[in-house]
This record gives C-alpha cells, structure tokens and sequence, in this order.
C-alpha cells in the first residue's frame, strides 16, 4: 500500500511540474529586448519557444525614451534583458539600476567591444579608412548602431544564444538551431547587400547623423560626412556651412535624412548645392516587430541608398 502511495505522489508531482528531474519543464525565460533590430535577431533565436518583449516601438527613438508603466513592470520581471548600452539606450541605465537588478544584462557593446568602430566627429570626415580597425579603448567612444552590420549581427546571434542557454539549459539544443539558421539567413543577406550596392560603392554622400558606420564599413560605402552627432541637438550655423561647403566640393550625390528629423533643416544644408534628398531608417520605425524585420530593414537600407545615389 506504501509502494502504491508513492507512486501516486511521484505520478501528480511529474504531471503538475512539482518534481524537479522527472520531467518537469522549466518556464520559458522573460526576456525584454530594447529596439526592434536586436528584437528581430532574439526573436530568431527563441523561435518556437517563447517571444521576447520590445521597448522602444514606433517612432520612438531609443536616445531619449520614456517608459511606460507596461514596459517598467516587463523589466522588473524580466530574467534577461538585451540592450546595446548607454550610448544607445540612455534612458535605461538608470531603469536598469533598479528595475533590472535582478535579470542578467546582456550588454550588445561589452560583448563585441573589440569589434567595434569609433564614433566619428559630426561635420566633413577626411580619413575614410580610420576606425576601420577593431576598437580597444573606453566603451564610450563606440559607435552603438552595431546592427547595421549582417556579421555583427551573427555576433549578436551567438551571444544570445549563449545567454539563453546558461538560463535555460534544457532548451539550449532548440536555440542553438534557431541561431544556425538565423546565421546562415544573415550571411546570404549580406552577400546580397555586397552585390547589389557595389555600383554605388564610390559614390559621395552625407548622412544627417552618424549611424551608419557599419553598414558603411561593411560594403565600402562613400560616406563623407554627418549633419549632426546628436540626434537630440540642431547643429549650428557654422557646421550647417561646413557640410554645406564639403558637400560642393566632393560633389556629394545625396543627402540622406531620418524619418524622426526635420526636413526643413536637410532642405536648409543643401541649399545652393547640386545634392538630392532621400531617407534612410536605422530601426525600422513603421515594420512590424519579429525577425523579418531585420531582412527588411537592411535590404531597405540598401535600396534606399542605390535610390538616392544612382
């Protein structure tokens, strides 16, 4: 009859999860991610076991972003949190100190630090060829927008795949799968990307903030020069007439706004200059969140360019 009794415990312990080693499943990781690119590439990995819930959506701009009450209670639960770093996400540092406390961060610009750029100085750039190099110095000094680049985002891939493994060792075989498929999706984008932008590959032009180092990097793009270093502050007189003067004299073809920036200053800087005007989106504003996005983003990216530049 004991025997019997034991069973019948061990049996209800197995069905309802209160039996650690007995085929009990572990619950699924909450993972909260910042902005819709990296959400993209988390959302590739977790494929079939759980999603992952995005901060920064919309128009939102993830240098200057205000929580909602939603989004503060998903990182006060959250048992992992992806995030690029401060230079990128501002708003979260602070956030992460208390409502994050408890989850394991995995900070985008800590991991693949030493395959970074750094971030230029705004207005005309001369040397083409510097930051090209790994990056070895303070974080701070890192260009963030490391999504821009299909390799660093297979980077960005493993690293994920790392973390959700040591929290969820008993699915780490489906994230690992999750992520070769991913990695291989990512390394035919970018032999697509090379092939489709090489005639543009020398063609001069200027960006209005400097988020595109990565892509630039990675398919020898001609860029020569930012509007603005931050995306929060109007430039001045005096740098408005540097590119301006850069502009005419490396005949630059386009000038490429945001979707978020006024037009009317584009308008202003390429007054008197032969230089059009077009847009390029850096997060993907108005596409819907998962990991298509990502595909769609940079292949956008890339006809955005070849319209504004041929």
């Amino acid at each position: 009859m004991k025997q019997f009794m034991l069973s019948a415990v061990l049996l209800v312990a197995t069905l309802f999860g209160g039996a650690p080693g007995w085929g009990a499943e572990t619950a699924v990781p909450k993972v909260v991610v910042s902005i819709k690119p990296i959400h993209a590439l988390v959302s590739g990995v977790m494929q079939g076991v759980g999603e992952p819930v995005l901060l920064v959506k919309g128009g939102g701009s993830p240098h200057g972003y205000v929580l909602r009450p939603s989004e503060a209670r998903a990182l006060a639960g959250a048992d992992l949190i992806v995030w690029i770093g401060p230079q990128l996400e501002s708003f979260l540092e602070k956030s992460l100190s208390t409502l994050g406390r408890n989850a394991t961060q995995l900070k985008l610009i800590e991991e693949l630090r030493v395959d970074l750029l750094p971030a230029r100085k705004g207005g005309s750039w001369e040397d083409h060829g510097e930051g090209h190099e790994g990056h070895h110095g303070d974080d701070r000094e890192l260009n963030p927008h490391l999504w821009l680049s299909p390799l660093l985002a297979q980077q960005v891939v493993g690293s994920c795949v790392e973390a959700l493994s040591r929290l969820d060792p008993g699915r780490s075989q489906i994230y690992a799968a999750n992520a070769a498929r991913v990695k291989a999706r990512l390394g035919d984008l970018h032999e697509r990307l090379e092939r489709k932008l090489s005639p543009v590959r020398s063609v001069p032009y200027i960006v209005f903030h400097d988020a595109y180092q990565y892509f630039e990097a990675a398919y020898n793009l001609n860029a020569v020069g930012s509007i603005s270093v931050d995306p929060e502050r109007r430039p001045g007189v005096k740098r408005i007439l540097d590119i301006r003067e850069k502009i005419k004299t490396l005949q630059a073809r386009c000038v490429f706004s945001e979707p978020q920036f006024e037009p009317q200053l584009v308008q202003a800087i390429i007054e008197g200059t032969d230089a059009g005007v077009a847009t390029l989106d850096p997060l993907g504003i108005d596409l819907p969140a998962g990991l298509e996005s990502y595909f769609t983003l940079l292949d956008g990216l890339a006809d955005s360019l070849i319209s504004g530049l041929q």
